[in-house]
């Protein structure tokens, strides 16, 4: 007889699925629009928001530009596009969640919800250390290091596209414990591999980190070195699920 924890996945026909797929997409729209429209009234001061840690860097006299006529409506409104859409990640994946968790095992979907939950809390972890560490110190950076006489006017269109890809970056960049755990957990890799590849693993890190940041040491740095201690949390979670995994299988046989 079977388990309650192995239970086969639910099996529909394939109209069915697409009806599925078609109603979530629906609900995540929805989503969507209720919650840039509560917000886009917000739009100037989101943008304010977001543009602080430069304007405060700015010397006297300065200011930020638009080079654009469109740009500054599009700019805010672009900006609150994005944040309503980092809001929705939750539901977003919730809605995902409800798609693809009757193909799964009983024991499968238990496994997979605090994956799911660990990638929502990574990816804001990620997008808070950009903005509230590592675009305050980049900005930082790059102002003081300028020519005399040279005065700083940043495009607002263009700092919006260096913040947004700053914030991905480290959003996704910030699931490599996900990452790592799931491929112990599904058999792919082992700890000790990983372990012993530590090295080529770091420097593969600065690699990477080279081409997502702008071309300075620091930017480099502030990405890389949080790439590899997430490396390290993954390895340590993988390693103590393997040990689990071993003493369930001993007392199992």
């Amino acid at each position: 007889m079977t388990s309650p924890a192995e239970l086969p996945p639910t099996e529909m026909p394939l109209v069915t699925h697409l009806i599925e797929l078609r109603t979530r997409l629906v609900r995540v729209v929805i989503a969507l629009i209720v919650v840039f429209f509560s917000l886009v009234y917000f739009a100037n001061d989101i943008y304010a928001l977001l543009s602080a840690p430069l304007r405060a860097l700015l010397p006297p006299g300065s200011t930020m530009i638009a080079t654009d006529v469109t740009s500054p409506f599009m700019a805010p409104f672009k900006l609150t596009f994005f944040v309503s859409l980092f809001a929705c990640v939750p539901y977003i994946l919730f809605q995902l969640w409800g798609f693809i968790a009757p193909a799964l095992y009983t024991h499968e979907r238990r496994i997979a919800i605090p994956i799911v939950l660990s990638s929502i809390l990574l990816f804001y972890a990620g997008v808070s250390f950009a903005f509230f560490i590592t675009l305050p110190a980049i900005l930082g950076f790059f102002t003081s290091v300028g020519p005399e006489g040279v005065a700083i006017m940043t495009d607002i269109n263009l700092y919006l596209d260096f913040a947004l890809k700053l914030f991905l970056v480290f959003g996704i960049t910030f699931e490599i414990p996900v990452a790592v755990l799931v491929l112990i957990a599904a058999g792919v890799m082992e700890s000790a591999t990983l372990a012993a590849q530590r090295r080529y693993i770091i420097v593969g890190c600065f690699f990477v980190a080279m081409f997502l940041t702008p071309p300075d040491a620091l930017s480099m740095t502030m990405l890389a070195v949080p790439m590899w201690l997430l490396f390290e949390v993954g390895l340590f979670a993988g390693s103590l699920l393997e040990k689990h995994r071993k003493r369930t299988n001993e007392a199992s046989s």
